[in-house]
C-alpha cells in the first residue's frame, strides 16, 4: 500500500493582495500527474484545504476540478480531513456526492461522524485510516464552570489524547486478526516541531503537551497538518508535509515536499518528494544601494520580493527602490524599515500591514494598546476571542 500525504493548501490565498491561483493550480495537476505516476493507493490530505471558512468560487472550482481527475484514476481512495482555516459546512456540504467517488471528507471529529476509512484492494483489506480532523475545543472538552486557563488547556489536551486512543481501539478491532497498518491524521502543533510565520494558534497556550512519544506508540504513521515545514516529529514515521507552496516570506527558502508512504511486509518506508517552485518568494536585505544591485539580479519577473531596508534615510530609499522596482519590471510586495534606526516620525514607522497579522495578533496589539496588568483577565479575553475567530471561521 502506497500512501500520498499532503496539507495546507490554503487554496484561495490572498497573500498581500496577491492571488495565488496559477501557483495552486500547477500544483494540483503536478499532483495528479504525481499520484499517477507513483501508482499510489490512498491520498491524504491533512487539513486546510482553504485558507478562509468563505473560499473565492475559483478556490472551489480548482477543489472540485481537481477531484474530478482524481475520479478517473481506478482504486483510489481519497481522505479530506478539516483543518482549523476549513469551514465545516463548506466541507460538509459535499460530503455524500464525493462519497460515491472513493473521496472521503472528515469535518468535525463529533461522535456522529465516521473516522475510520477502511483500505481495500482487490477485496483484501490492506490498513486502516483513522482520519481525525482539527478537533475543536467544544468537541473534546466539556465545558466546566470556574475553570482557570490552566485547567482548560489541561483538559483539551486530554480531551484530544482520549480521542485518539478511542479511534485507536476501534480500528484495533479491524485489523488485529491480520495486523495490518493503521494510519492516523491530525491537524495541530506538536510538541518539538518547528513553525514559521504563518500559521496561526489553534489552541490557548498555542502548542498542546503532545507529540511522538503519544501519537508515534499507537500508529504506524501520523499524517500531520497545519504546520507548513515539512518535518519528521521525533521517530520517523510521525510527520508533517508542509504547505505545497510558500505561504510567507518567511519560508521563502524552503523546499516544499510531499511524503510518499510505502508499506510492505511489516515494514514502512517514507519518501520525500520535491514539489516544483512555481513563483520564487526573495526576501532582500540591506541599504538603498545593495538592495538595488540584489533588485537587478533577480532574472525570474515573476518574484514576488519583500525588502528589509536599513538605510540612512529610509523613506527616500522606500520610494527609490519602489521606483527602480517598477523600471525591472518586478514586483515588491512589501519593505520593512529596520525598527533600530534612529527614531522617525511615528508615521514612518508604521510598516506593518494587516495582510501580515492574524486575528489574534491584531487583538494583542490592541490589548497591548490598553496596558492591562491582570494576567488572568487578559488570558479569558484572549481565550473568548479566539472562540469568536473560530465559530465565524466555521
Amino acid at each position: 500500500m502506497k500512501i500520498l500525504h499532503t496539507s495546507d493548501w490554503h487554496l484561495g490565498q490572498k497573500f498581500m493582495g496577491k492571488s495565488r491561483q496559477e501557483e495552486h493550480f500547477s500544483f494540483l495537476s503536478w499532483l495528479v500527474e504525481t499520484i499517477k505516476k507513483e501508482n499510489i493507493d490512498v491520498l491524504i490530505v491533512a487539513g486546510d484545504i482553504f485558507d478562509t471558512g468563505n473560499p473565492p468560487n475559483y478556490a472551489l472550482e480548482l477543489y472540485y476540478n481537481f477531484l474530478k481527475q482524481l475520479y478517473s484514476i481506478q482504486n483510489l481512495y481519497v481522505i479530506i480531513t478539516a483543518g482549523n482555516h476549513d469551514s465545516i459546512s463548506t466541507l460538509k456540504a459535499s460530503k455524500q456526492l464525493l462519497e460515491a467517488m472513493n473521496v472521503y471528507v472528515v469535518t468535525s471529529g463529533e461522535s456522529d461522524e465516521n473516522e475510520l476509512i477502511s483500505i481495500y484492494k482487490e477485496n483484501k483489506l490492506q490498513g486502516v485510516v483513522c482520519a481525525v480532523p482539527f478537533l475543536r475545543d467544544s468537541v473534546v472538552r466539556k465545558a466546566i464552570s470556574g475553570q482557570t486557563v490552566n485547567d482548560k488547556e489541561s483538559s483539551l489536551n486530554d480531551g484530544i489524547k482520549q480521542h485518539y486512543r478511542d479511534v485507536y481501539e476501534k480500528a484495533i478491532e479491524l485489523t488485529k486478526k491480520d495486523n495490518l497498518p493503521i494510519i492516523a491524521t491530525g491537524h495541530l502543533t506538536t510538541v518539538g516541531s518547528r513553525t514559521s510565520e504563518s500559521e496561526r494558534d489553534i489552541y490557548i497556550g498555542g502548542t498542546l503537551d503532545i507529540g511522538s512519544d503519544f501519537l508515534g506508540k499507537y500508529f504506524d504513521y501520523v499524517a500531520l497538518g497545519h504546520l507548513h515545514i515539512n518535518q519528521t516529529v521525533g521517530v520517523d514515521h510521525v510527520r508533517y508535509s508542509g504547505s505545497p507552496i510558500p505561504l510567507s516570506f518567511s519560508e521563502s527558502n524552503q523546499k516544499k515536499k510531499v511524503n510518499i508512504i510505502s508499506f510492505e511486509n511489516d515494514s514502512v518506508s517514507v519518501e520525500e518528494l520535491e514539489i516544483p517552485l512555481y513563483r520564487k518568494l526573495q526576501v532582500l536585505k540591506g541599504n538603498l544601494e545593495t538592495i538595488k544591485k540584489e533588485l537587478e539580479n533577480i532574472g525570474d519577473k515573476s518574484t514576488w520580493c519583500e525588502i528589509h531596508l536599513k538605510d540612512e534615510n529610509p523613506m527616500f530609499a522606500n520610494q527609490a527602490l519602489r521606483e527602480y522596482a517598477d523600471e525591472l519590471e518586478l514586483i515588491v510586495l512589501a519593505i520593512k524599515i529596520d525598527r533600530t534606526q534612529k527614531k522617525l516620525e511615528a508615521k514612518e514607522l508604521e510598516v506593518t500591514s494587516l495582510d501580515e497579522l492574524t486575528p489574534t495578533q491584531v487583538f494583542q496589539k490592541r490589548l497591548d494598546v490598553e496596558e492591562l496588568e491582570d494576567i488572568e483577565f487578559i488570558d479569558e479575553l484572549t481565550l473568548n476571542f479566539k472562540k469568536v475567530v473560530e465559530m465565524v471561521s466555521i
